[in-house]
C-alpha cells in the first residue's frame, strides 16, 4: 500500500490542555513547565519549573494539594490524586514516572523513580533515590528507602540499586527536561504565522 506524501492533515496550533479550577483553587504552573494537550491539571496543584507533564495524564487536586518539583517528568497516562482531607500528593525534584502509573494521596522526594504502571497508595513513600519498579504495588504507609529497589504485588525489598542505574535513572529526567524543550519550541512554531500545513 503507497501513501501519497500529500497527506490531508495540518498541524494544531496552540493544542491545550485541560486546566481547571476546583472550589476557587487554580493550578499553578511554572512557565517553563510543559503540560501537553490531552492532560488536565486540576485545582490545588503547583508544578515547578522544567517539569513535565505528557499526553493524558489526570492530576487532580480536587480535595488536598498536588505539588510536582522542578524538572520532575510524570509519563503519559498517569494519574495523581489525592485522599480528601487527609492527605496530598508530593513530587519531589527530578523525579521520573513511568508511563500509566498510579500516584494517591503519596510522597515521591527527589530524584525517586516509579516505573511503568507501578501504583503508590496512601501515605506510602518513596524516599530519595528509591525505585519502584515496574508493575509494583506500594501498599499503604510502606517505604521504599534510599537506594533500594522495590517490585512486586505487593511491593518487598528486591536489592540496592546499582551506581550505574543510579546514573542512568538520573539521566532519565534530564532527557525528558531536553524533550519538553523541544515539544514547547514546536508548539510555539506550529502557532506562529509561519505554522505550515503537513506535506
Amino acid at each position: 500500500m503507497s501513501h501519497d506524501s500529500q497527506m490531508p492533515y495540518s498541524i494544531t496550533p496552540n493544542a491545550a490542555p485541560i486546566i481547571l479550577s476546583y472550589r476557587g483553587k487554580v493550578p499553578n504552573i511554572a512557565e517553563d513547565a510543559f503540560i501537553a494537550a490531552g492532560a488536565a491539571v486540576i485545582g490545588d496543584v503547583e508544578i515547578d519549573t522544567e517539569a513535565s507533564i505528557w499526553f493524558g495524564c489526570v492530576i487532580r487536586g480536587d480535595e488536598e494539594r498536588v505539588t510536582i518539583g522542578a524538572r520532575s517528568n510524570l509519563q503519559d497516562g498517569t494519574v495523581v490524586h489525592v485522599s480528601g482531607q487527609r492527605q496530598g500528593t508530593y513530587i519531589g525534584a527530578d523525579v521520573s514516572v513511568g508511563h500509566m502509573a498510579l500516584l494517591h494521596a503519596c510522597t515521591l522526594e527527589d530524584r525517586a523513580y516509579v516505573g511503568m504502571g507501578a501504583q503508590v497508595l496512601d501515605g506510602a513513600i518513596v524516599e530519595s533515590g528509591g525505585m519502584l519498579a515496574a508493575g509494583a504495588l506500594l501498599t499503604q504507609g510502606k517505604r521504599v528507602p534510599a537506594g533500594q529497589l522495590w517490585a512486586g504485588r505487593p511491593a518487598s525489598f528486591l536489592r540496592q540499586i546499582s551506581e550505574v542505574e543510579r546514573t542512568r535513572f538520573a539521566q532519565t529526567s534530564v532527557n525528558y527536561v531536553e524533550r519538553a524543550r523541544i515539544y514547547l519550541s514546536e508548539a510555539k512554531s506550529a502557532s506562529s504565522p509561519e505554522g505550515r500545513k503537513v506535506g
